[in-house]
């Protein structure tokens, strides 16, 4: 496996390609939004430069990855002779859905075809395509060049051959893998948003500060984070539509959206890609 088509350059989708251009693979990325597209590269630079600067890249890697990393703006162009490619768009059903469709037509027959959904369904998305024993999940975890997991989803069809490439894949990437079935919310979607879901229900209760509630689980649990600082994180907005699929899927009303969420949802307060959240950033 030598040449990745990553779909989608934002957040998850420029640093999935990071870390792919890193490992020595070929890249090209592509996205709809000239504007994103055009600010993916130097997105990737700069992380790569604060590598650099830690000590934990050399420079002549860093520019090594940026050689093989490529832009273009089409599905078609970007999937064409890939070994594999890597759907990180947003999280809409029909979107990744046709996405993917186009792209197995471009890519052919050989390439393995995966998602970085962190909650949809793979069997759903998998409907689309037509040798759906080539598809799975492979969601990464934000700031891809950071976290240390990769989540395979194997989806009923899903070959297990597949799997195990893209498990080798996720090792060449530095990751540790761990292979989930197809099931709402997977392993780490489904326990993580419950935990953010009960804590914003705490601070809406007045139960505790965020800051407090995030110390709890820091220093009594030994997370590496807090459940409210990592919602502003990944966007309150992410977490409330995959809390509202997962609610629905499972009919689990610990799922649902409090009201506090729901309101600064509606009032922009989306957390750090906004500059306010649970924490002002």
């Amino acid at each position: 496996m030598q040449t990745v088509a990553v779909l989608g350059a934002g957040t998850m989708g420029h640093g999935i390609a990071h870390v792919c251009a890193l490992a020595g693979l070929d890249v090209v990325l592509a996205d709809a939004n000239p504007e994103v597209l055009a600010l993916a590269p130097g997105r990737i630079r700069a992380n790569l430069d604060k590598g650099v600067d830690k000590g934990k890249v050399s420079a002549e890697a860093r520019d090594a990855a940026l050689s093989r990393l490529r832009t273009v703006p089409t599905v078609g162009r970007a999937a064409e002779g890939a070994d594999i490619v890597i759907e990180a768009v947003p999280e809409n059903l029909d979107l990744k859905r046709s996405l993917l469709a186009q792209a197995e037509q471009a890519a052919g027959p050989g390439a393995i075809l995966a998602s970085n959904t962190s909650s949809l369904s793979i069997d759903r998305i998998a409907e689309a395509l037509d040798l759906p024993a080539r598809f799975l999940g492979m969601h990464f975890f934000n700031p891809v060049h950071v976290m240390a997991l990769l989540e395979v989803v194997a989806g009923t069809a899903t070959a297990p051959e597949v799997v195990e490439q893209v498990r080798a894949l996720g090792a060449r990437l530095g990751k540790e893998v761990i292979v989930v079935r197809d099931a709402p919310g997977f392993a780490t979607s489904r326990l993580g948003v419950c935990l953010g879901m009960e804590a914003i229900r705490m601070v809406e209760e007045g139960v505790a500060s965020p800051a407090d509630i995030d110390k709890a689980m820091v220093l009594g649990y030994r997370h590496p984070i807090g459940p409210l600082r990592l919602t502003d994180l990944v966007g309150l907005d992410v977490r409330m539509a995959i809390g509202t699929y997962l609610a629905a899927e499972l009919g689990n009303p610990a799922f649902e959206p409090p009201a506090l969420m729901q309101r600064m949802v509606a009032e922009g307060r989306l957390g750090q890609k906004s500059g306010h959240g649970f924490y002002d950033w």
